[in-house]
């Protein structure tokens, strides 16, 4: 719609003494910014621009994190979004992460969080290029990452797994299981809510694919062309319950929930804070066990369940029910899996 507008304004005709038809010649006489002023200029402009200044080293770092806000907030929109792959900038927003300055790459993972966030078509660009072990090493203990990079990696894992079976195998594969029991335990309280709700994120089942077989019934009906395409012709594409299942035993990952959940690692940058888990963690690890539990009829071991009773006896005595985000039919399903 702005190229219409602006081939008009640069067309219009200039004739108003006979009312005849002048001939169809290009104005020169407007002055582009005007123009660019009045109908802004096309948001691919600004995407190639910001991504010019973001990987250029030699402007002020804060020129260029203002640079890749910029284009955080452009590809927030899923057409531009999907546009990351029509202007070849996957790959140079990629190579950001390669940069000296973990703000730079925060601010990248940020931009790439966003434009693959439910977005099927984003996200198989993305990982087209590999992209997983570079995510994953900012949350290895070696790398000494700052917590604002932990907790971006872990948002921009998120944007490119959930509703997105296909990447689930390049992530374990990469040892993206046990980055995310680690994650559990981050020094930074962020990283470990974030987690804790990426994996419940995962483990719920896609509703999409439970209603695959009747979708099936219909082998006709047209699947248009959009960015999630992928998803209406093959519903099981988006359901990433079944590996995130496997994953929990197969990972250690439900006895890390578990005692996080009930002996939480202290967080803090010296590991001198938080004796207790933190609420908020608290809910949205009682919530990832109640979808274990009722989704698909986990069980507990041994060690587990008494972990888990001492816990939940020791909430209600202190606070009483509804203290954990479940309400009380929740709450019984998750106690019956204890007993």
């Amino acid at each position: 719609m702005q190229s219409l507008l602006r081939w008009g304004i640069e067309n219009s005709a200039n004739d108003d003494s006979t009312g005849g038809v002048a001939p169809l010649t290009q104005r020169t006489d407007l002055d582009p910014g005007i123009i660019d002023a009045i109908l802004g200029r096309p948001d691919s402009e600004l995407m190639k621009e910001a991504l010019a200044k973001a990987q250029d080293v030699s402007l002020d770092e804060d020129v260029r994190m203002t640079a890749l806000d910029d284009l955080e907030m452009l590809v927030e929109n899923i057409d531009n979004a999907n546009d990351l792959e029509k202007l070849g900038m996957w790959e140079p927003l990629q190579g950001l992460l390669a940069s000296p300055s973990d703000d730079v790459k925060t601010q990248a993972l940020w931009v790439i969080g966003t434009a693959v966030q439910n977005n099927p078509a984003a996200q198989k660009a993305y990982i087209a290029l590999g992209p997983i072990p570079a995510v994953l090493s900012y949350l290895s203990p070696p790398a000494r990452a700052s917590k604002q990079l932990r907790s971006k990696a872990v948002y921009a894992l998120s944007g490119l797994l959930k509703h997105n079976a296909a990447a689930i195998a390049p992530f374990e594969a990469a040892g993206g299981w046990e980055a995310l029991r680690g994650a559990l335990s981050d020094s930074d309280i962020s990283v470990r809510r974030k987690t804790a709700f990426l994996l419940n994120s995962l483990l719920v089942p896609s509703a999409a694919a439970a209603v695959a077989p009747a979708a099936d019934a219909d082998a006709g009906a047209t699947v248009h062309p959009n960015s999630h395409a992928s998803m209406v012709a093959d519903p099981a594409s988006a359901d990433t319950a079944p590996a995130t299942l496997r994953a929990l035993r197969a990972h250690g990952l439900l006895t890390a929930l578990v005692r996080e959940l009930t002996t939480p690692t202290p967080c803090g940058a010296d590991g001198d804070e938080g004796e207790n888990c933190d609420a908020d963690l608290a809910e949205k690890l009682t919530r990832l066990l109640h979808t274990y539990v009722s989704a698909h009829c986990g069980t507990f071991d041994g060690p587990e369940k008494d972990s888990l009773r001492t816990f939940l006896d020791a909430r209600r005595a202190a606070q009483g029910e509804g203290e954990l985000g479940l309400g009380a039919d929740e709450l019984q399903a998750l106690e019956s899996a204890i007993v």
